[in-house]
């Protein structure tokens, strides 16, 4: 990995609010970095057209950027969500802030300060969570130390680290998925409870993962517990991937497992190490063979992973 000085890296990360969720943090997942509003999904609403900033520029000078991803990345075509926020929390749409509909940016990279990326867009995203994000697509492909710099927001950037791919143990994009028995509606596997979910189970809990991948058919798999995280990405995320399995019946299978073994979450599910995971949710897309064609990490809504299912024939 290219050298970098420990205080050059910090003062790019400084902005960063909740970058990741460990699992020693997986029940601050929905609120460890919001703005004080409690909102839940039923009660949320995507900002109105007239809620939308019409230029950048707009941006207020104390503004901060939230890496929603965690720090897991390797080389190739990277997904990196971020949030605004403020110094109070992540801004939620429930606020009067006028989120623009657009970001752009630019990526440099930390060792040489040289840009590498010229320029790079994200849409806003989040209609189904209760903190929209923008989710910015780069191709990077050399490990390293770099910095997202949004137009408009802080000249610092937010900083993040691309790893060897020897180094993250959490298979990725163009791996095979690893096969699992994960826990089914008929054998618990001393999962308990076997879904989190609110007010009754989700129905992705039919089928074993190794089951699944034995189908022939593309695999949405999501890990991840909705009781701790209800108002971040879990419980949203999973009830629009109900949704989206219900318009697309036998096109896809859908598997969800829990992060933790038991109803206080002290102890960490079979699933999680099966994966090598070190944060939630995640979301794998895999095509008819089981290669993964998309990962989704920490935060993503409906409209995101019914693209990702198209990438894959499903829609």
């Amino acid at each position: 990995m290219k050298n970098i000085s420990r205080r050059r890296f910090i003062s790019g990360s400084a902005s960063v609010v909740g970058a990741g969720i460990s699992l020693q943090m997986l029940t601050s997942c929905g609120d460890s970095a919001t703005s004080g509003e409690s909102s839940s999904a039923e009660s949320f609403a995507a900002p109105d057209s007239d809620q939308l900033a019409d230029q950048i520029s707009e941006l207020p000078s104390d503004l901060q950027l939230v890496q929603r991803f965690p720090q897991v990345l390797v080389p190739g075509n990277l997904r990196l969500p971020i949030s605004l926020a403020f110094s109070s929390g992540i801004i939620s749409a429930s606020s009067d802030f006028k989120f623009p509909q657009t970001l752009s940016a630019k990526v440099i990279d930390l060792s040489t300060d040289k840009v590498i990326i010229e320029n790079t867009s994200a849409t806003l995203y989040g209609a189904e969570i209760s903190l929209p994000y923008y989710p910015f697509q780069v191709t990077i492909e050399s490990p390293g130390n770099y910095s997202l710099i949004v137009s408009g927001g802080p000249p610092e950037g937010t900083a993040f680290s691309v790893l060897e791919r020897g180094l993250v143990l959490v298979p990725g994009v163009g791996d095979l998925l690893p096969g699992f028995d994960t826990p089914t509606f008929g054998d618990h596997r001393q999962v308990e409870p076997i879904c989190t979910r609110q007010p009754e189970p989700c129905p992705f809990h039919k089928l074993t993962l190794n089951e699944a991948l034995k189908l022939g058919v593309p695999v949405a798999y999501l890990v991840g517990t909705p009781a701790h995280c209800s108002t971040g990405t879990c419980a949203p995320a999973l009830s629009g991937l109900i949704d989206v399995a219900s318009r697309i019946v036998g096109s896809a299978v859908f598997i969800h497992a829990e992060i933790y073994a038991d109803e206080a979450a002290t102890v960490i599910a079979p699933a999680v190490q099966a994966l090598s995971l070190s944060f939630e949710p995640v979301l794998f897309i895999t095509d008819k063979n089981g290669k993964i064609v998309k990962r989704l990490d920490a935060v993503f809504d409906a409209s995101e992973f019914s693209d990702a299912l198209a990438s894959v024939g499903v829609s």
